[in-house]
């Protein structure tokens, strides 16, 4: 006798994810939810290979599961590259991508953060970065008291 089993079911987004992608579909005005999702991926792994220590475990903790295993599963680089370089390491993620298709998708991406992992996450990973990713987060980039 055969037992023929069901196909694996789909596994379901978290709410967390289905949030967090809808934020980008909505920052970034994709015309589809598998757009939003596929740059979300892309970016939030551009972003794992440049934050360490207890910042990347916050950031982590900040994030919905399926985001925080995309950053979680990167190797960090050594040191970070400046703001305009990771947003070209972007774009060589991307199809088709260009140096301002890349900054609006990181800047979709990234700029729904604050509100998803909160501030102080957010102030704290910018702290390890070079100058220039305030503005890509959506925050302004202050200059230090001299």
């Amino acid at each position: 006798m055969t037992v023929l089993s069901a196909p694996p079911a789909a596994i379901e987004p978290s709410p967390g994810w289905t949030r967090l992608v809808d934020a980008v579909r909505e920052a970034g005005q994709y015309p589809t939810r598998a757009a939003a999702e596929r740059v979300t991926r892309v970016v939030l792994s551009a972003l794992g290979d440049h934050v360490t220590g207890d910042e990347r475990v916050a950031l982590a903790r900040a994030l919905p599961e399926e985001a925080a295993r995309i950053v979680a599963s990167r190797i960090p680089v050594n040191h970070p590259l400046p703001a305009a370089e990771f947003v070209a390491s972007v774009a060589d993620r991307t199809d088709g991508a260009t140096p301002a298709t890349a900054r609006w998708d990181v800047s979709s991406v990234l700029g729904v953060l604050p509100d998803v992992v909160g501030d102080q996450v957010v102030n704290d990973v910018l702290a390890q970065l070079p100058p220039g990713y305030a503005l890509l987060f959506g925050k302004a980039e202050l200059a230090p008291m001299v």
